[in-house]
C-alpha cells in the first residue's frame, strides 16, 4: 500500500494567513475605491452646484460730483455769411475776386454783360423823352388856355380840360422817370459788389456763364446757386444744441471752452450770445448761441468744434455706472447682494451724465450693488462674488492719465445732436 502524505500544521497555518492578507488587501482596496469615487462624486457635485451660481462683482454707490463736465458737439458759422445771386440776366464778362480773397465793402466781384437789358435801358430814356416833350407841350398849351380864361374865346370848361391834359401828361412824366431810374438800378447790379468786409469763401461762376436774375447761376442740373459766398470771419457764432437735462445751467453767464479737430490742444473762450428758449421736439434740445473771437482767422464757417462745458454738481445724490441699472416692467431696479444672494431694490434716477446716472433713493453708499447684473438675475438666487483683480474691476480704480473723467458727459450728436436712445428711455 502507497502512504498518502498529509499536509503538515504549519504549512497549512502559512496558506491560509496568506489567504486573508489577500482578502483583507482586497476589501480594503474596495472599500478606497468606493471612498474616492463618493469623494470624487461629491466633489464634482459641490464644484458643478459652485459654478451654476452666476459670478458677480460688486460696487457701490459714490457721490455726485461737485462739478459737472458736460461736452457736446458744436457747429461754427461766421458773423456775418451772405450768398450772393445775380440780379440780372445775362453772361459773366469777368469775375476779379478768388476763394479766399479778402475784400472790403462795395468791392467788385464779376461784371455782368447785358445786351438785353442794355437796349431796354435805352428804349425807357427814350419813351422818357417823348413824355418830356409830350408834357412841355401841354404845359405850353394849358398857359395859353389859361390866359383866354377871362375872353369870350374860350370856354371855362376848355381850359379846365387843357389843364387836366398838362396834370397827365406830367404824370406820365414821373412814370417814365421811375422806369428809367428801375432800369438804373439794374444797369447798377451788372457789377456784383461785396456787401461788406469779409472772405470769399466760395466762387461759383465762371466767364462765360449764363446768369438768371434772382436765381444765381443755373448748372447742369437745372438748380440755381449762389455766384459768390461772402463771410464776415472777424468774430465766429457757435452753435449748441443742449439737453433738456442742462438747460437749467444756460444763462448770461454761460462760458465754455471751444476746441477743434485740426489744432488738437488748443483752446478758444467762447460766451453766451442767446438761446432758443424752446427745445426740439424730436432731440429735446435747446439751440443755444455762443461767440467766440476770431482775430487771427484760425476759425472757419462751417467747422465741426467740441464745447466743453462746466456746471455745478450736487456731491449729496448719489450716482452709478449706466451698466448696474436694470429695467424692468417694475421700473428701474439694481442688484444688492445681501449673504451672497440677490435682493432687488427699486431705485429712482436722476439726470444721465453719459456713463453715470443719478441714483435719487432706494440705494446707499454701504450697498454691495452688482456691477453688470443679467436681466434673469431672480430675487433671492445665490451668486459667487467675483473679488476685483487689482487695477482693473476695481470700483475705487483711479482712472489712468489722458482717460476721461467718468463722471464727464461726452455726448457725440448726430448732426441733430439727438441724446442716445437709452437715457431717453431712463428718463
Amino acid at each position: 500500500m502507497s502512504q498518502v502524505h498529509q499536509p503538515t500544521p504549519h504549512r497549512s497555518g502559512r496558506s491560509r494567513l496568506i489567504l486573508l492578507v489577500l482578502v483583507a488587501i482586497a476589501i480594503i482596496l474596495a472599500i478606497w475605491g468606493i471612498v474616492e469615487r463618493s469623494a470624487h462624486y461629491s466633489a464634482l457635485t459641490s464644484e458643478a452646484d459652485e459654478e451654476s451660481k452666476p459670478t458677480v462683482s460688486l460696487i457701490q454707490a459714490e457721490p455726485g460730483p461737485k462739478v459737472r463736465h458736460l461736452n457736446l458737439p458744436a457747429n461754427l458759422a461766421a458773423w456775418y455769411q451772405a450768398p450772393i445771386y445775380a440780379q440780372v440776366s445775362g453772361y459773366v464778362k469777368m469775375w476779379y475776386k478768388d476763394y479766399g480773397a479778402h475784400v472790403k465793402t462795395g468791392d467788385v466781384l464779376a461784371e455782368i454783360n447785358t445786351p438785353s437789358l442794355d437796349a431796354q435801358y435805352e428804349a425807357a430814356k427814350a419813351n422818357y423823352n417823348v413824355v418830356m416833350a409830350r408834357y412841355r407841350l401841354a404845359v405850353i398849351t394849358a398857359d395859353r388856355w389859361a390866359a383866354l380864361k377871362g375872353t369870350q374865346a374860350v370856354s371855362r370848361q376848355e381850359v379846365d380840360v387843357q389843364a387836366a391834359n398838362a396834370a397827365a401828361e406830367k404824370a406820365q412824366v414821373d412814370q417814365a422817370q421811375h422806369e428809367v431810374d428801375r432800369y438804373v438800378a439794374l444797369e447798377n447790379f451788372k457789377k456784383i459788389v461785396a456787401p461788406f468786409d469779409g472772405v470769399v469763401t466760395s466762387r461759383l461762376v465762371n466767364v462765360g456763364d449764363y446768369v438768371n436774375a434772382g436765381g444765381g447761376d443755373v448748372n447742369s442740373r437745372g438748380s440755381a446757386s449762389e455766384l459768390f459766398t461772402v463771410a464776415d470771419m472777424h468774430r465766429m457764432r457757435v452753435f449748441v444744441s443742449v439737453p433738456q437735462d442742462y438747460a437749467a445751467v444756460i444763462s448770461d453767464k454761460l462760458r465754455a471752452k471751444l476746441t477743434v479737430p485740426q489744432y488738437p490742444g488748443k483752446e478758444y473762450q467762447a460766451e453766451f450770445l442767446a438761446t432758443a428758449q424752446a427745445f426740439n421736439a424730436a432731440t429735446r434740445t435747446v439751440t443755444t448761441e455762443l461767440t467766440v473771437g476770431n482775430d487771427d482767422q484760425t476759425l472757419w464757417p462751417d467747422s465741426y468744434a467740441t464745447a466743453h462745458f462746466e456746471a455745478p454738481g450736487d456731491p449729496s445724490v448719489l450716482i452709478l455706472p449706466e451698466n448696474a441699472l436694470l429695467f424692468r416692467a417694475q421700473g428701474m431696479q439694481v442688484v444688492e447682494i445681501v449673504n451672497n444672494r440677490v435682493h432687488l431694490v427699486d431705485v429712482k434716477v436722476g439726470i444721465n451724465f453719459g456713463t453715470t446716472v443719478q441714483i435719487l433713493g432706494g440705494v446707499t453708499t454701504h450697498d454691495q450693488i452688482v456691477a453688470n447684473p443679467t436681466a434673469d438675475m431672480l430675487e433671492g438666487q445665490e451668486v459667487r462674488v467675483q473679488p476685483p483683480t487689482p487695477g482693473y474691476n476695481e470700483a475705487t480704480a483711479m482712472p489712468r492719465r489722458n482717460v476721461p473723467n467718468p463722471h464727464d458727459d461726452t455726448r457725440a450728436m448726430p448732426e441733430d445732436n439727438s441724446p442716445s436712445p437709452e437715457a431717453g428711455a431712463r428718463q
